[in-house]
């Protein structure tokens, strides 16, 4: 079992740890609904040191990654980052990512942390045709989810220049001493940054930002919060709400999908686009507060129409919701009935996303 170089402040905070994707991970500290309304209404930190860090170098960089990814990333410049995912031949989802431009000729993949060997390998068997270098970065870096609404305002006491850096963008600072990378990124629906740094000053940082936090009520949060405030944000989750079977146009992602350029799955992606999806991931609102599970089946006129990929209760909405993959002739605004193991519970079909929180989509 893997352990972050966190590990031993989670214990110190008296964290829940749990297995996730081969890593020993907090799953929750005080609470899951005292975490969530922190990222909510205030300000948490994450250990994210479990994600894969795969870096791209060479003169080919950015030609290698407009035909490994579906969305285009000679159009980044430096210290932009973008959102896409990487299908096989048959537009099977491979992984979802966040690509970085670090250089010209230089580019940081954060990968799922389940997928990094898998990734690595199929990157690596991609570029054979390309001037470039693939390194699996994993093992060098730490990785420090800042999020909220008031995140900006407490890391501005450290990086005055903090307020500048817009959404999607990454710079390097100097952080207690320490030189770190800081994007603006997230996975909870709210304003945040994440911060990766050399390994081994991972717990100094780690650290640091509880001695400033202290006066903002900043509070450690786990993967429990984290898989919350993701659905409510209606975030993909990879391994639930998408893999190899799924391709992006069902899961909703058709946006990163640039069909203009040449990738890997091109031609089975417009093969489906014209022949029109069947299936694709939508919205649920169940009634009352039971949690729809992963594999429960979707009912309409006593019919399965589809699978539940993600449930959850949502302490911010209170409401309980989900994702799932339905028959694409539903409409939004439809009710269809979840089988929660022999007693159906009714569930509209709604507009995603579920919640749209403080996320800063222009500069700041």
């Amino acid at each position: 079992m893997k352990k972050t170089p966190l590990h031993d402040e989670h214990i110190k905070l008296g964290a829940k740890m749990i297995e996730f994707a081969g890593w020993m991970m907090p799953l929750q500290y005080e609470s899951i609904v005292a975490e969530v309304e922190a990222v909510r209404k205030n300000v948490a930190v994450f250990d994210v040191s479990h994600m894969g860090e795969i870096r791209v170098s060479g003169s080919d960089t950015a030609a290698f990654l407009d035909w490994l990814l579906t969305n285009k990333f000679s159009t980044l410049g430096v210290g932009q980052a973008m959102y896409s995912v990487m299908c096989n031949e048959k537009g099977g989802i491979i992984d979802d990512l966040i690509a970085y431009r670090i250089t010209d000729n230089e580019a940081l993949l954060v990968v799922n942390a389940a997928n990094t060997q898998k990734d690595f390998d199929w990157i690596n068997l991609q570029s054979k045709k390309f001037n470039v270098q693939v390194n699996d970065l994993s093992d060098r870096y730490g990785l420090i989810a800042v999020q909220g609404p008031r995140s900006e305002t407490m890391l501005s006491s450290i990086i005055p220049q903090i307020s500048s850096l817009k959404y999607y963008h990454c710079a390097e600072f100097t952080i207690f001493g320490k030189k770190c990378t800081v994007s603006r990124t997230g996975y909870t629906g709210e304003d945040g940054f994440e911060i990766c740094c050399p390994w081994e000053d991972t717990p100094h940082v780690w650290r640091g930002l509880f001695e400033i936090g202290e006066n903002s009520g900043l509070k450690p949060a786990g993967l429990g919060a984290r898989d919350v405030c993701r659905l409510e944000a209606s975030y993909l989750l990879y391994g639930n709400d998408m893999d190899e079977s799924v391709t992006p146009l069902e899961a909703g992602l058709g946006w990163v999908v640039k069909l203009e350029k040449d990738f890997v799955g091109k031609d089975a992606l417009l093969s489906q686009k014209e022949r029109g999806i069947s299936r694709r991931i939508r919205g649920l609102k169940l009634e009352g507060k039971r949690i729809a599970r992963h594999g429960m089946a979707v009912l309409k006129d006593d019919k399965q129409v589809g699978t539940i990929t993600s449930g959850t209760f949502s302490p911010t909405l209170q409401s309980s919701i989900a994702l799932a993959m339905l028959d694409a002739s539903l409409k939004i605004g439809e009710n269809v009935l979840v089988d929660l193991k022999g007693a159906t519970v009714e569930a509209q079909i709604v507009k995603l996303p579920f919640y749209r929180g403080s996320v800063k989509t222009t500069s700041a």
